[in-house]
């Protein structure tokens, strides 16, 4: 992706949504992207959701965890149709970064599956889920191709 478009990061627990040609950026650190965009229109959002997995036990994602992830999730969407009302063919695409180890995947696992059924639920197709366990990674997403790169 060229650099002459206007990068937008989009840090921890938070999302961002554009309307015009720009490139999204983010680093994954234990954590899922969401990014959501338009096939037709050139709107776009990224949410950037950590994935938070606690003590030695399985982890089990809590309830107010997965609450906030899901109203974040909900503010994203709506946020993304009020700014381009005329997109009709909303598609996503996920990408994850987990370290080492089963109780981190368990987290994640919990988080996507709320996820794909909230995106089920609203109408967005996914189109990918991308996760990888290693080093962080690297994301630019630019909605108004639909092109995401992971390095």
């Amino acid at each position: 992706m060229e650099s002459l478009h206007r990068q937008v990061s989009v840090p921890p627990d938070r999302f961002e949504v554009v309307a015009d040609d720009a490139v999204f950026t983010v680093e994954l650190h234990s954590a899922l992207a969401i990014c959501i965009y338009d096939a037709v229109d050139e709107a776009g959002a990224l949410l950037h959701l950590r994935v938070i997995s606690r003590g030695v036990q399985p982890a089990e994602a809590t309830d107010t965890t997965l609450a906030t992830e899901l109203l974040l999730l909900d503010r994203c969407v709506e946020a993304l149709r009020e700014m381009a009302p005329d997109a009709r063919a909303l598609q996503a695409k996920i990408a994850a970064h987990l370290p080492e180890g089963a109780s981190h995947q368990h987290a994640c696992d919990s988080v996507l599956t709320l996820v794909r059924h909230f995106l089920a639920d609203v109408d967005i197709a996914e189109i990918s889920a991308d996760v990888a366990v290693g080093a962080p990674r690297k994301l630019r997403f630019r909605p108004s191709m639909g092109t995401l790169q992971i390095s």
